[in-house]
């Protein structure tokens, strides 16, 4: 075979590679990064549940100390 064919051979073989390693590289970070937001995202809505639950029961102390101060 002659060197050109050789080389060029070479050459296709070094660009698969690298293309198959930077895409799972990629595709790990990428992968990462969405973990690591979903991790926030439970966050907020955990943070949303909560809030949620507290304004109800504002407006049943609310409710209840008008009651009292009806009465008193």
């Amino acid at each position: 075979m002659d060197n050109t064919v050789i080389v060029s051979l070479i050459a296709l073989a070094g660009t698969i590679i690298s293309g198959i390693v930077s895409a799972i590289i990629s595709n790990s970070l990428t992968k990462y990064r969405i973990g690591q937001l979903e991790k926030k995202v439970d966050k907020h809505n955990s943070l949303i549940e909560r809030m949620y639950k507290c304004e109800g029961e504002i407006d049943t102390i609310q409710h209840d100390i008008k009651n009292l101060q009806k009465g008193a």
